[in-house]
């Protein structure tokens, strides 16, 4: 965990998978900033081998019930790219109502901050958390520079 960039949202807590095993979990951390959809990582203390753990509906459902003791309210998760999960971390992915949870917790929605760099193309959004692909390309242009 990088404490520069992640805001943690859980300290340590214990989990109980589908097959009734428990599971020590380190801490539930964000990265501080993105652009609409928050990846949630779990950490674990001990190594889950080559468990699908962020598949697990229980599992899962222990994590969302934590996250919803500290104050989100929305949908239930789904997990993130399996290129992310590991040994000892799954990653789900948070719905948008996520974001305003996230947003009261620091977390900075960088599609909101680059819509103010263009505040007259009324076509940059097409809608709550998503960016044109001609605002993505300005963007792209203005780091070429």
């Amino acid at each position: 965990m990088n404490n520069d960039t992640d805001i943690q949202l859980s300290g340590p807590f214990r989990v109980t998978d589908a097959s009734g095993r428990n599971h020590e979990i380190k801490s539930i951390r964000i990265f501080d900033e993105g652009y609409g959809i928050i990846d949630v990582y779990v950490d674990f203390n001990a190594a889950i081998g080559k468990e699908r753990l962020y598949a697990d509906k229980v599992l899962i459902g222990h994590i969302l019930a934590r996250l919803r003791q500290i104050g989100y309210v929305g949908p239930d998760f789904g997990h993130g790219d399996l290129g992310l999960q590991d040994d000892k971390l799954i990653v789900l992915e948070a719905p948008e109502e996520f974001n305003a949870f996230a947003s009261s917790k620091g977390w900075k929605n960088l599609v909101e901050e680059f819509a103010d760099e263009f505040p007259d193309d009324s076509a940059a959004s097409d809608g709550p958390g998503t960016v044109s692909s001609s605002k993505l390309d300005a963007l792209k242009n203005k780091f070429k520079a």
